[in-house]
């Protein structure tokens, strides 16, 4: 078997132990975040042994099992020839998509719907890369350190660290910290740890902290980011889990490159985030993961995503009755 093929087998179709997480499965039994390629994996990596295809597929195509098996050749193959493999549902709906162009309609929709993976007209195309020259209002960047999937509070909230080493934060670096910084890394030497967290706890109520990055301890300082010109639903309402989740797969794992335009009310930075070259916001817009707040925004262009997502009925429009976040908010102060 294909190193891609076997990697993602073992990586992700480990089954769940625990009763909290199978109740989040998905129809192939793996969390809902990566039931599509995980099952596509897995499916893929039986045909390879056995040369079956998935019984119930049949139940989703109009072509016979024979030419199933056709595809199932063809997927296996580009699966094994892609670098790197598909990780997200995106990647390995644009994969089955490229690979099976000449086939029927009726069967790749069928297929996607099988595994969960998003349909034709539902991928997002990203249009808007990093800006040639910085949008007006930004006061500064920021360049972060990858990003832990912990760190992702909501749909439109995450924290993030820059290292001190960056030139906009090393001149600012209170000199305690950095003794503090050398103190903890000599008791963690000598394996002192109970005094190293001490010195830690330190460190981190002064709004810094010390994470590993690339085998080497870096201090960094802490900044919290409130993602300019979206609104997404609270984790409490309709849609709030799945757009949490779709922003920590955006971000989880990436170093941030952040244009703050300044600080709301509750001491967040407000600015908007890129990652890869990808604007952030627009994926949360296009996939229906949140609404434009045009309270504190009136880009034209976000109305547009959300306008976009609004007539494909994605993500959170696919709902009866979609509640703003902003009202919803609002009720809940009031106690209503």
């Amino acid at each position: 078997m294909g190193n891609a093929l076997r990697f993602l087998y073992a990586t992700c179709c480990k089954p769940s132990a625990s009763e909290s997480e199978s109740e989040s499965l998905g129809p192939q039994g793996v969390s809902a975040t990566n039931v599509g390629v995980s099952a596509l994996a897995h499916d893929l990596f039986h045909f390879e042994i056995t040369s079956q295809v998935p019984e119930k597929l049949s139940q989703h195509v109009v072509s016979s099992r024979k030419a199933q098996a056709n595809w199932f050749n063809k997927l296996l193959e580009a699966w094994k020839a892609s670098k790197p493999p598909p990780k997200t549902p995106e990647e390995a709906a644009r994969l089955v998509i490229q690979t099976l162009k000449r086939h029927k309609k009726e069967d790749v929709e069928g297929l996607l719907s099988f595994y969960g993976l998003p349909l034709p007209h539902i991928l997002v195309q990203p249009s808007s890369g990093f800006p040639t020259s910085l949008p007006q209002g930004v006061k500064f960047e920021l360049h972060t350190l990858p990003v832990d999937v912990r760190a992702v509070a909501d749909g439109d909230t995450i924290t993030v660290y820059v290292s001190a080493t960056d030139p906009r934060e090393s001149a600012s670096v209170p000199g305690e910290l950095q003794v503090l910084a050398a103190q903890r890394a000599e008791a963690r030497s000598v394996r002192n740890y109970a005094k190293a967290d001490a010195i830690h706890k330190k460190i981190i109520d002064a709004g810094y902290r010390v994470l590993n990055f690339q085998n080497e301890e870096v201090l960094a300082k802490k900044y919290r980011i409130r993602l300019s010109g979206i609104d997404a639903p609270e984790n409490s309402m309709p849609y709030g889990k799945e757009a949490k989740e779709e922003l920590a797969m955006l971000v989880q794992g990436k170093c941030l490159r952040i244009l703050v335009y300044g600080e709301d009310r509750y001491g967040r930075s407000v600015g908007d985030i890129y990652c890869n070259g990808i604007f952030v916001q627009e994926i949360m817009l296009k996939k229906g993961c949140a609404w434009h707040y045009t309270a504190y925004d009136q880009r034209s262009e976000l109305a547009t995503w959300e306008k976009e997502a609004r007539a494909k009925r994605c993500g959170l429009w696919a709902l009866p009755n979609p509640e703003k976040p902003w009202e919803y908010r609002k009720d809940r102060r009031e106690g209503r």
